[in-house]
């Protein structure tokens, strides 16, 4: 089964207009964290995954063809003359033994144009896997594709509690202060970035459509899009405070998505 990571956007909020990178590519401890999303699916053992590129498109393809193979690991270098490159011999670190397809979808396309531009990727797959590249979770992949596969409808679409930005503050009459919750959760649920579709999805998009705003909608019409509740961690990397949250646990070894 595929695993396809939508990764064209600027990531604005993030790092700015002109951000330098990709926001797939924005690191968590020495890795990008499209690596970490990627790694919760290999551990499941779903190793095929087609990234929608577009904004700085090229640095993402610089990073899995001359970056990614080497990281922590030991090599040895061969350095011939006359501008030959080096032979490189890895010789101890991580093997990662993926399938990965980098697709140009263009620079400014909406989520769901890019997605029905790598329709021809997914041919061969009955179903496959869409999340973005920004959001990581504790789910296991496995258990949502059987949840997928049990209900027979066209999409699935994990669902988490957003957390308040600020903490929630109950109080008496006279002032006295009776709870106060640091950064409760929010009622209701949100859209968790975790998808599994089949191929009757790509009847519910046209040329320039959005995902969120055109496709799923008319599928909730449908009655084709079923929802499951994920009560586990889930974190968006949406702006620098979210990376640095995300860079702290980390760093700390408390790390949920590992």
């Amino acid at each position: 089964m595929k695993v396809v990571l939508l990764v064209g956007g600027k990531g604005i909020r993030l790092a700015g207009e002109d951000a330098p990178l990709p926001k797939a590519l924005y690191r968590i401890g020495e890795q990008p964290i499209a690596y970490h999303i990627m790694r919760t699916f290999a551990e499941a053992e779903m190793t095929r995954f087609l990234l929608t590129l577009g904004y700085r498109g090229e640095q993402i393809v610089d990073y899995f063809l001359h970056h990614a193979p080497y990281l922590q690991t030991d090599l040895r270098l061969e350095l011939g003359g006359g501008g030959n490159l080096p032979n490189v011999e890895r010789l101890a670190g991580p093997t990662e033994s993926w399938e990965i397809t980098l697709a140009h979808t263009g620079l400014e396309s909406p989520t769901g144009e890019r997605l029905r531009r790598v329709r021809e990727y997914l041919a061969d797959d009955e179903q496959f896997i869409v999340t973005y590249g920004d959001g990581l979770a504790d789910l296991d992949p496995r258990e949502l594709v059987g949840f997928h596969q049990g209900h027979g409808r066209a999409a699935t679409v994990t669902v988490v509690r957003a957390r308040s930005q600020f903490g929630h503050v109950d109080f008496g009459r006279d002032g006295t202060v009776e709870r106060l919750d640091e950064k409760p959760p929010l009622p209701g649920w949100i859209n968790g970035g975790f998808f599994v579709f089949d191929h009757r999805v790509f009847d519910y998009l046209k040329p320039g459509d959005s995902l969120e705003i055109d496709c799923l909608p008319r599928m909730v019409a449908d009655g084709q899009l079923i929802a499951r509740p994920h009560e586990g961690f889930w974190a968006c990397m949406d702006t620098y405070k979210d990376g640095m949250v995300l860079e702290e646990l980390w760093e700390s070894g408390r790390a949920p998505w590992v």
